[in-house]
């Protein structure tokens, strides 16, 4: 159908910018049912629904152009430009939120600084070739419209670009990414060649000429998303991408060294070398300088991590990526993963056991790869293992054979894998890795690649259970626990993945949504006048964070939550960096939030970090209150604790009461609070208000059934 109207707009010319304004509204139309329809899959659901509004943006503009031409009042034009500046910056914006959510910190803010280097030089361009001119000779009042707004909407297309290349998804001109790609770069050229030539280029575009352009920009923005939502993934697998080519990373140079160029070029051209020549020569030789430094220190960077400084041989890193290019050149290969006992020797012996060709890397302390890349690789890599284990009769090697259908990482993690059985046998030998051999380390790397946008694909939820007063059995605080349902893998138990996410990192950022929405459902239950406590966990790798009590105080400040109705509670072994980790807690405390030790007298040091810990609440392991049985050996412990900290005048909460005598008993231990399946397992938030305003034992009993 489109294009049919583009041959009947060349048969028609008369007719062609309706035409124009029809097939724009049907391609925008399409691009937001197939954005919403991805977002809908769960693949970068945010960004796809803030490019479906933008892609909204584009009918607008399409329709509101239509009635333009067809005779309508001048202020359409202003409207139709409006909507067309404001779907590509949003349109540039969406593509930027990915990046953005999935980093935290520092390195969020390298990659905006990067990414903004990268659009503003991009957009230098754009003005000097574009704006400029019609700057200069005063364009028609309303171009102004225009003329304020492309530059804030090319930014954005061009922050958005400078992105994707940044975090190297850009592999394949066949991928939805780069179909996407081309379609905003060839937007920022349209753009800038229409606003080059206003008012004789805006008629220009309505003709058949220009329009199959703009017809070709907004084919490829729609393109994109209907093969995503197709099936028709990256042709380069995700899992095989091992990060952004290295050059990507002399971008960021390369735009001020231009920028910087352009800005020294304008001045020669509009005041003569004479008059500046001794700021423009010396702005260029600092610039040079500076840039030949940044130069030198990104490729000692780039040298540094492909090589391990100790051993002098291949890093982890380099290893993945020379793997990474045998696979995406479907060449045979093996992957070997050798543990040795700890010596100085170790990287020579094993470059004396491989062929020149093949690349020794080390992988940990004692544990080092080798990459073969042979014909007949399962019998060179069954040889090379055989001279490792004369040469290292203690050792242990895993060997995993590339497929043509496995991703790098794969391949690596079953070596790996192998490696692990390997050391169960207990004698120096070498296993090749089977399918068969699913240890728990390959579930941990399945469910690492799972939890990476669980977050803003919404797969998390909060439950909570209820704290109650033993004396009253009244509800007085809740305790927000995570849960996980994944698409595939279903509900995935925190034991499961609390302890992945917490090697991947990703904990950080999942630790800071279960904050926010905790406190933001507590000040919601006050505002209804449930006046109850949240308490929420952190975890040891959240504590290593310097800027954790800025984020809890954060955190109330932008809910509205009182300080003293929020709890965090850690436990006793998650101190790692006592002094920045106390630190922290104290910082905290400070503001109001009380601090409570989770699982209380587990650990070996719990006696000692009370006398320096910032505590208020100990909680009594639950493995204590399984002990209570009416006698004094039962109840010892659990004695001791609320002793202690009567004496500390510290809260104690009892978890894990499963039976009304332990409830009882704790009480009369002294014990102020518990929790456990006796008064409610967890629930979601809107049955804790039922559960609040239930007082007596049955209420509780019936509420948890």
């Amino acid at each position: 159908m489109i294009l049919a109207a583009q041959g009947l707009g060349w048969v028609r010319p008369g007719w062609y910018p309706a035409l124009l304004g029809g097939s724009l509204a049907v391609l925008d139309a399409l691009g937001v049912v197939y954005l919403l329809r991805v977002a809908r899959l769960g693949l970068n659901t945010l960004s796809c629904q803030v490019g479906a509004v933008a892609r909204g943006l584009g009918v607008v503009n399409a329709v509101v152009f239509l009635c333009w031409v067809s005779g309508g009042p001048d202020w359409m034009w202003w409207a139709a430009a409006a909507a067309h500046v404001t779907g590509m910056a949003l349109l540039g914006f969406s593509m930027v939120l990915g990046p953005l959510a999935r980093l935290s910190g520092p390195h969020r803010q390298a990659f905006v600084a990067e990414m903004t280097a990268v659009g503003a030089a991009a957009v230098m361009i754009i003005w000097w070739v574009g704006l400029d001119p019609v700057l200069l000779t005063g364009g028609p009042d309303r171009d102004w419209i225009i003329l304020a707004g492309l530059p804030i909407a090319d930014l954005m297309l061009a922050m958005a670009i400078a992105a994707m290349l940044l975090r190297g998804v850009i592999r394949h001109w066949r991928d939805p990414i780069s179909v996407l790609c081309a379609g905003m770069t060839l937007a920022i050229l349209t753009d800038t060649a229409w606003v080059a030539g206003l008012p004789a280029t805006a008629g220009h575009a309505t003709g058949p000429g220009g329009g199959i352009v703009l017809i070709a920009v907004h084919v490829l923005l729609t393109l994109s998303p209907l093969m995503s939502s197709s099936g028709i993934g990256s042709v380069t697998d995700r899992p095989r991408r091992t990060g952004p080519p290295r050059w990507v990373a002399y971008l960021p140079l390369g735009a001020l060294v231009t920028g910087v160029g352009l800005l020294l070029g304008v001045i020669v051209a509009n005041a003569g070398f004479v008059r500046w020549s001794g700021l423009i020569v010396a702005t260029v030789v600092m610039i040079a300088a500076i840039a030949v430094r940044q130069w030198l220190e990104l490729s000692s960077s780039q040298a540094r991590a492909a090589r391990d400084l100790e051993t002098g041989l291949a890093s982890r890193a380099a290893l993945k990526d020379a793997l990474a290019g045998l696979v995406r050149a479907r060449e045979t290969c093996a992957v070997l993963a050798v543990s040795v006992p700890p010596g100085g020797t170790a990287p020579d012996v094993l470059r004396s056991c491989v062929r020149a060709d093949d690349l020794v890397a080390r992988l940990g302390d004692s544990t080092f790869g080798v990459l073969i890349c042979d014909a007949a690789v399962t019998g060179e890599a069954t040889t090379v293992a055989q001279r490792i284990l004369v040469s290292f009769p203690d050792s242990a090697i895993g060997i995993a054979v590339g497929r043509t259908d496995e991703p790098a990482k794969t391949v690596l993690r079953n070596a790996e894998i192998a490696l692990n059985h390997a050391r169960r046998a207990g004698t120096a030998t070498f296993v090749v890795y089977e399918t068969s051999m699913n240890d728990r380390r390959a579930t941990d790397a399945a469910l690492a690649e799972a939890l990476e946008g669980a977050l803003q694909r919404d797969e998390f939820t909060l439950l909570y259970q209820p704290i109650v007063e033993l004396a009253t059995r009244r509800t007085v605080a809740v305790e927000a626990l995570l849960r996980w349902h994944h698409p595939l893998h279903g509900d995935v138990s925190p034991g499961q993945f609390i302890p992945v996410a917490e090697r991947s990192g990703e904990i950080v950022a999942i630790g800071q949504w279960v904050l926010e929405e905790a406190c933001r459902q507590a000040a919601a239950w006050r505002a209804d006048g449930i006046d109850l406590t949240v308490t929420v966990n952190v975890s040891p790798r959240q504590l290593q964070e310097p800027h954790l009590a800025r984020d809890v105080l954060g955190a109330l400040e932008r809910t509205g939550l009182p300080a003293d109705c929020l709890v965090v509670e850690v436990t006793e072994s998650a101190m790692v960096n006592e002094a920045l980790e106390i630190a922290a807690l104290r910082t905290i405390r400070a503001g109001g939030v009380r601090i409570a030790i989770d699982d209380f007298g587990t650990g070996y040091s719990s006696l000692q970090y009370l006398t320096r810990l910032p505590v208020d609440i100990l909680k009594i392991d639950r493995s204590f209150v399984a002990q209570l049985d009416g006698t004094a050996e039962g109840s010892a412990i659990a004695e001791a604790v609320v002793r202690l900290a009567q004496i500390l005048r510290l809260t104690t909460v009892a978890e894990g009461i499963e039976e009304e005598m332990q409830a009882r008993e704790l009480a009369n231990l002294g014990s102020q609070r518990g929790q456990g399946f006796l008064f409610s397992r967890p629930v979601p938030a809107d049955r804790i208000p039922a559960l609040a305003a239930d007082v007596t034992y049955t209420g509780f009993q019936q509420l948890s059934a």
